[in-house]
């Protein structure tokens, strides 16, 4: 039966040094292939074309959505990176996937029937075709020094997933938050503290940069189409022993977000009370390789020198 993994508690970084242990996954039964974590065999991406891409989910965007891509358009420009920008439109009314055309050939969208926002985020990461793939919010709500820093960390240090933490000490908060909003986030994250992770304070920052292997390995599996679908994303990476690192984010706005606190914080806590009931009963069909056996070699008799053996002729 599966267990969640030992999490000791630290501000930053991947698993701790004294154990490379993960989420022990139930094994499928015997009629059922297995999927090895992190086997090339087991996942086609799509081939690498460029360094970056920056996913984009968007409902109804489309008064914030044209100031986004302006500001992903000046700022990763600047930096020099080969880059896209893919918007996935879920299921918006207002014309947001309009917004995308006119900008040339580094920027696209997917239009997808209304699935909910992990539906969004999951699909664009599996489309995207950079060597690193980030996702951000509609509204860019944090520097885009962090996204920066998260693909330099994948790139040079080989980490696999970098995590935007604002609960670490060096975030700061350019604007202000609501008194409820922060209460409400605070009482979450002490719920995934205890539910998902304690390496990973802050599971719902938007903004999460991989590697395409591990997004591949990672939204290949995932099946949590709300906002819940962050912890799951986080849980994934446990599941699958993947490096990752926390990086300090500077929030520079926060517009009105299109979570509700009444709507969206119980179906949130429901789904990812249903997520442990997947992972316990083997749904997410991650199996840890056995260790090989040892096999202890076996003493074979040496026959006696024949001169030992031959008897004393009479």
């Amino acid at each position: 039966m599966a267990r969640f993994p030992h999490d000791a508690d630290r501000s930053s970084g991947s698993r701790p040094p004294e154990s490379r242990q993960f989420l022990a996954i139930h094994s499928p039964p015997d009629d059922e292939p297995a999927v090895l974590p992190m086997t090339p065999a087991a996942r086609r991406p799509a081939p690498v074309d460029h360094d970056l891409t920056v996913v984009v989910p968007a409902y109804n965007e489309s008064q914030r959505l044209p100031r986004t891509l302006d500001g992903l358009a000046e700022y990763l420009s600047d930096w020099g990176v080969d880059y896209r920008v893919l918007v996935v439109d879920d299921g918006s009314r207002d014309g947001t996937a309009d917004l995308v055309d006119g900008r040339g050939n580094r920027f696209s969208a997917i239009r997808q029937e209304n699935g909910g926002k992990g539906s969004a985020v999951r699909n664009g990461m599996l489309q995207a075709t950079g060597r690193v793939v980030a996702f951000t919010d509609a509204d860019l709500p944090y520097h885009l020094d962090s996204l920066r820093a998260g693909y330099q960390e994948i790139r040079d240090r080989g980490v696999d997933v970098v995590f935007g933490a604002r609960d670490l000490k060096e975030s700061t908060a350019l604007a202000p938050r609501k008194f409820l909003r922060s209460v409400a986030h605070e009482v979450f994250r002490q719920c995934m503290r205890v539910l998902v992770s304690r390496r990973v304070g802050d599971t719902q920052c938007g903004l999460k940069v991989f590697s395409q292997r591990a997004a591949q390995e990672i939204f290949s599996r995932g099946v949590i189409n709300g906002f819940a679908f962050d912890a799951e994303v986080v849980y994934l990476t446990h599941a699958l022993d993947l490096d990752f690192s926390r990086q300090p984010v500077v929030l520079v706005n926060e517009y009105a977000s299109t979570i509700s606190l009444s709507r969206h914080a119980l179906p949130m806590l429901l789904d990812v009370l249903k997520m442990r009931w997947r992972a316990l009963t083997g749904g997410y069909q991650i199996v840890i390789p056995a260790a090989p056996a040892i096999v202890e070699p076996v003493a074979t008799p040496v026959a006696a020198p024949v001169a030992q053996r031959r008897r004393p002729a009479a």
